[in-house]
């Protein structure tokens, strides 16, 4: 599982201009589910972005964490992060889970947030969607539950 981690002041994602979800301050979190991932995967990577400390204190340093700030979450489901392109131009999407196996996975991460008191909004799973954000910092982390 890869998940792209955004911290933003507010961000919102649009299926056909009709918004599907929207966040104030916290993070956007762009996950990818692979053919191998599995609940724990999505329960490590969810715990490790939960505590990761990517907020800053009143001196400036990365200090707190999105409970610390009681944050939200955006959580938009995106299998091109599983991309190969370490062939030719076109890249391969074959590491990355097919519905039936992603959107469990997607779905689990989302309810263990939501069972853990952050507000959680997301896009909707499978569909072309316009994902805006005001990225804060900008602070960017890539997380793979494979890298643990």
């Amino acid at each position: 599982m890869r998940a792209v981690i955004q911290r933003v002041r507010r961000a919102r994602a649009s299926v056909n201009e009709r918004q599907v979800g929207a966040i104030g301050p916290g993070l956007l979190i762009l996950l990818g589910v692979a053919v191998d991932d599995t609940i724990q995967e999505a329960d490590w990577l969810l715990d490790k972005l939960l505590d990761m400390r990517i907020f800053e204190n009143d001196g400036g340093k990365f200090d707190r964490s999105l409970r610390d700030v009681e944050g939200e979450l955006l959580v938009v489901s995106q299998f091109t992060l599983l991309a190969d392109t370490r062939k030719g131009r076109r890249p391969s999407f074959t590491a990355a889970a097919p519905p039936p196996v992603a959107r469990p996975l997607y779905e689990h991460f989302i309810a263990r947030a939501r069972e853990q008191g952050v507000r959680v909004a997301t896009g909707e799973f499978g569909a072309s969607m316009d994902v805006e954000l005001v990225n804060e910092g900008p602070v960017t982390i890539v997380l793979d539950s494979r890298e643990r």
